[in-house]
């Protein structure tokens, strides 16, 4: 299926690695430009070239700490300027201490909303002006399974991603008569370096009894994110907005 990404010109936040990385491979090979981003610069120089490699398309790379504000919006602009438009906008953020709810002070708490929340919304109020002026485009917000089911082991993430929601029901009535749709992707687990932080020696031992609890008997790929962020990016979403596409492997059982 041609996903209509050919010449598109995309950006993919915090994508020196794993999902990031992975959204930002899939849309090179799908044929748009791409823009990525990383705090390490030797990490994001390996990125680039992973990235480069995938497709025929233009690849950006910038050094951006995403939690600083005028850094974010500095990263839109200079990816508008040298593409020469802006298209699709991936919003993604870095990982918060594990723990449940009561671990945490409030100070915390109000760094993992600056962490995990207002990069979101610092990029996407930096790209609207662009996304509107091209008059076709498409913001991708990448949480977390726990805007959906909070985990009691992870208190900082189910608190500070709910406020996404909150944001992308004002910007699909904002964006929509531009053409722009805005949706959210939580996915649960994923074979990602942000596990092997958190489970240190016993990765292995403990995504073993993660999978075991799932429907679908095994841990997500990197991978099968990047390809729904390039159907939500597409030609063929343009009637999808406001939605949440939760990739867990059946773990949230809820309804609604």
């Amino acid at each position: 299926m041609n996903l209509g990404l050919a010449g598109r010109a995309a950006m993919v936040a915090a994508s020196s690695s794993g999902i990031g990385l992975a959204v930002a491979r899939v849309l090179a090979e799908e044929g748009a430009d791409v823009s990525i981003c990383g705090r390490d610069p030797e990490r994001l120089a390996v990125a680039h070239r992973e990235v480069d490699a995938c497709g025929p398309g233009r690849v950006l790379s910038h050094v951006v700490d995403l939690r600083d504000e005028d850094a974010a919006a500095g990263w839109v602009r200079r990816t508008a300027e040298e593409f020469g438009v802006l298209h699709v906008v991936v919003t993604n953020s870095g990982g918060v201490p594990f723990g449940p709810v009561q671990d945490f002070e409030v100070a915390q708490y109000r760094e993992a909303v600056n962490d995990n929340l207002l990069p979101h919304i610092s990029l996407s109020l930096a790209a609207a002006p662009h996304l509107k002026r091209a008059g076709w485009g498409r913001i991708v917000m990448i949480t977390s399974e726990s805007v959906r089911q909070p985990h009691p082991g992870s208190g900082l993430s189910s608190v500070a991603r709910l406020g996404v929601l909150g944001f992308v029901r004002g910007l699909v009535d904002a964006f929509g008569p531009s053409g722009v749709t805005v949706n959210v992707l939580a996915p649960g687990f994923h074979r990602t370096p942000i596990l092997d932080v958190q489970y240190g020696d016993q990765v292995e031992e403990r995504l073993a009894e993660v999978a075991a609890g799932l429907p679908l008997g095994r841990i997500g790929r990197a991978e099968d994110l990047g390809a729904l962020v390039a159907f939500l990016a597409s030609e063929q979403s343009a009637f999808v907005t406001g939605s949440v596409l939760v990739a867990d492997g059946g773990n949230t059982r809820g309804i609604g």
